[in-house]
């Protein structure tokens, strides 16, 4: 039996694939630069019925978030050690999850844009190139958590018009005090931003929301995507909510720039199961 694990900072989700059967299971997110292995061992325990066959897992393929070195991996490891003695762990940054998912064995240039954003360089077999991703304190651009503070400053910097600001307030009724407390008293604020998206969303035909996703999305293609060598004559693909749920709005900022619109996928553990039971064969 293998298990394919896609994590993201916001939720993961877990497939146990069996010769008769899947288990499929949803946790929270997980990333190794917020959650301690305790931490991370307890949402298992809790989150794993008694009923799915931890101990018959030999092959375990866990894609996440943060996952960019030996000292951060070796976290996500502890915690999966405990739960799944008897499986050989393969953790790799959530970006070979996103190619793999996206290009398969083909060449491409595969994104991630959900809670954060990042992207690679894919040949077909591995990542040769990555512009750097700096986080949600520096970097993120186009991410949920991005947009989300977009939003938040136009509102508080009194830039939002008057028909948004008041949709803003009902959704939204305990105001300054209310976001602030919440934002920085939180243990992932990335996250907390990152829910700002779906006002975002909900209010996506009003010509401002219209302007700001444009700038910011466009924001991403420019500082990371056109970096690559070869942007041009590769397809550029999706991963995650903000990316699937915009979409055309990215299709437009691409097809301006003459790059090929990939596919956009929401959730892309069908795909990396299929991957690696392709493989596993």
């Amino acid at each position: 039996m293998i298990a394919v694990v896609d994590s993201g900072s916001s939720k993961a989700d877990w497939m146990l694939v069996g010769k008769e059967r899947i288990w499929s299971v949803h946790t929270m997110g997980f990333n190794p630069v917020f959650h301690s292995s305790e931490t991370i061992r307890k949402e298992l325990d809790t989150a794993f019925e008694a009923d799915v066959p931890k101990a018959d897992v030999q092959q375990l393929f866990y894609y996440g978030s943060g996952c960019w070195d030996a000292k951060r991996k070796s976290v996500i490891a502890h915690a999966l050690k405990g739960v799944f003695g008897n499986a050989q762990l393969e953790i790799e940054h959530d970006l070979l999850g996103a190619a793999r998912a996206t290009c398969g064995t083909n060449p491409g240039i595969a994104c991630i844009i959900g809670t954060g954003s990042n992207s690679c360089l894919y040949d077909g077999r591995d990542v040769i190139d990555n512009v750097p991703n700096l986080g949600y304190l520096i970097g993120d651009e186009g991410s949920g958590t991005h947009l989300g503070k977009q939003l938040i400053r136009a509102y508080f910097y009194r830039e939002l018009p008057h028909d948004l600001i008041q949709a803003f307030e009902a959704a939204y009724p305990g105001g300054k005090d209310a976001i602030l407390d919440k934002l920085y008293g939180e243990e992932t604020p990335n996250v907390f931003l990152a829910t700002f998206s779906r006002f975002l969303s909900e209010h996506r035909d009003h010509f401002f929301i219209q302007k700001l996703l444009y700038r910011r999305l466009s924001e991403f293609i420019d500082r990371h995507v056109r970096k690559y060598e070869g942007h041009l004559s590769v397809p550029v693909h999706f991963i995650g909510s903000v990316a699937y749920y915009f979409q055309d709005i990215l299709k437009i900022i691409l097809e301006e720039r003459a790059m090929q619109p990939g596919i956009f996928i929401k959730n892309p553990i069908d795909r990396l199961v299929a991957f690696h039971s392709d493989h596993h064969n």
